[in-house]
């Protein structure tokens, strides 16, 4: 059921007008261009604002959504009820010594630049990553044989109950795109991670061989929710689907990339039900052909229409 201004009353008493937004496209914030309508998209601006709203969401049972920078995400046609809370204002980003500590609703992109900045290595693997901090730990974010749980040392949280708490490495329960973060409704408020001091110039030529690579190899001309599956035990999931034939399939306007097969690219107005559908479709077939499950990497959220 969508909800409508009053059943928001309490939750808005302490949310500044600027922060708030009804019945918002959600295609407006991810990265594939796709969402329906979020009953209430709140942007909030301090730490205060963000545990009066899980807290009073919480006793008023209204639903609620984190989002990111939508960058490894897919939002059903239907858009999202209750509440849709992004943490895109909270950026603050710092240094001291061999540490960055970064908000999280930064983006992890300019967090590798400002450990650049300081001749900080070990977060060049991130340079690429379209994500904000929060969405990284999410996932466990990787690329280029490097990954957050490689650097990351603590992270402040607010917990389901609306408690402030802070988590140490061994908290994590990091694995392979997987996290201590997908498990709870943990909203992840600051990051700190551990680097080492190296040569700025190996440090950015490094991020400039990654920048390369990437932009050789991704589709980046269209929107996309990035790599769409896991890496299957023992298989690489773009290679199968391009040895299945499957790159320039197409169901309405989502088409399998043809420059990098584990992209699904937007090429035409696509819905989130044809990206869907058509994710179901290599799966299918590449059980079919190889006997291998894919995994979906990319987070599906939201209602059908």
């Amino acid at each position: 059921m969508r909800l409508i201004q009053n059943d928001f009353r309490t939750v808005l008493e302490n949310v500044p007008i600027e922060n708030v937004c009804f019945q918002e496209p959600i295609k407006n914030h991810t990265y594939t261009k796709l969402g329906g309508i979020s009953d209430l998209f709140l942007t909030p601006s301090s730490y205060d604002e963000i545990q009066f709203i899980m807290r009073t969401a919480k006793q008023y049972n209204i639903p609620i959504t984190l989002l990111g920078k939508g960058s490894n995400l897919i939002v059903r046609d239907g858009g999202i009820r209750g509440i849709t809370l992004s943490l895109t204002k909270m950026k603050s980003i710092h240094v001291s010594s061999d540490y960055v500590i970064a908000q999280g609703g930064a983006a992890i992109i300019d967090v590798s630049e400002k450990a650049l900045e300081h001749a900080l290595s070990g977060l060049e693997f991130a340079c690429g990553i379209p994500g904000t901090v929060g969405g990284a730990l999410y996932m466990n974010a990787g690329a280029y044989g490097g990954q957050i749980s490689d650097v990351l040392e603590k992270t402040t949280i607010l917990t389901e109950n609306g408690e402030i708490v802070t988590l140490s490495k061994d908290e994590f329960g990091f694995g392979y795109r997987e996290s201590i973060f997908r498990k709870h409704e943990y909203v992840i408020l600051e990051a700190r991670f551990k680097l080492e001091v190296d040569a700025p110039d190996t440090i950015r030529n490094k991020m400039s061989e990654f920048t390369l690579a990437r932009n050789s190899k991704q589709p980046l001309e269209y929107p996309s929710c990035g790599s769409v599956f896991k890496r299957p035990p023992g298989y690489y999931g773009g290679k199968l689907i391009q040895d299945a034939g499957l790159q320039g399939t197409r169901i309405g306007g989502a088409e399998v990339s043809k420059k990098h097969a584990g992209f699904i690219v937007n090429i035409d107005q696509a819905t989130a039900k044809d990206y869907i559908d058509l994710i179901s479709y290599v799966q299918q077939t590449i059980k079919e052909k190889f006997d291998v499950e894919l995994e979906t990497e990319v987070i599906i959220l939201g209602e059908d229409n």
